[in-house]
């Protein structure tokens, strides 16, 4: 299990699910930081599919998303889940099965059972932070 800095350094593409087009949600807001300081953002929301949003094309799944990545010899690093606890384990599974490196449940977000599944399947597994806020912790200074 990676340390929270290990995921953060070692990572370079994130698939934002649940990324909000509204410049005022934390989705938004998070996804705009982590452009900023260098990661590539992927945008999973069935209800924006097609739409770009930050720059990048809204696709509706985690598998569309590493299929577009795999193109260009990428993958997912890290799944950043903006979506209700119970929400969780069908993200996992799709983590899982796009061969993420990372499950991240934001602030406020945990779904143990996810966890489990996401864990032994050898993905890290992050609850109830915020990785803007994690990774502005790490580099301030």
């Amino acid at each position: 299990m990676r340390s929270i800095a290990q995921i953060l350094n070692d990572s370079k593409t994130i698939a934002i699910v649940g990324l909000s087009n509204k410049p005022d949600r934390a989705s938004n807001e998070v996804a705009a930081y982590l452009q900023q300081n260098g990661y590539r953002i992927v945008p999973v929301n069935p209800s924006y599919a097609g739409e770009i949003i930050l720059g990048e094309q809204v696709v509706a799944t985690l598998q569309e998303a590493a299929d577009a990545l795999a193109s260009n010899g990428q993958r997912i690093d890290i799944v950043d889940c903006f979506r209700k606890s119970e929400d969780i384990p069908p993200i996992a599974r799709d983590a899982i099965a796009v061969r993420a490196g990372c499950l991240w449940m934001q602030l406020d977000i945990e779904n143990q059972a996810a966890a489990d599944l996401a864990r032994a399947a050898g993905l890290d597994v992050v609850m109830n932070h915020c990785i803007k806020i994690e990774h502005r912790s790490l580099n301030a200074g």
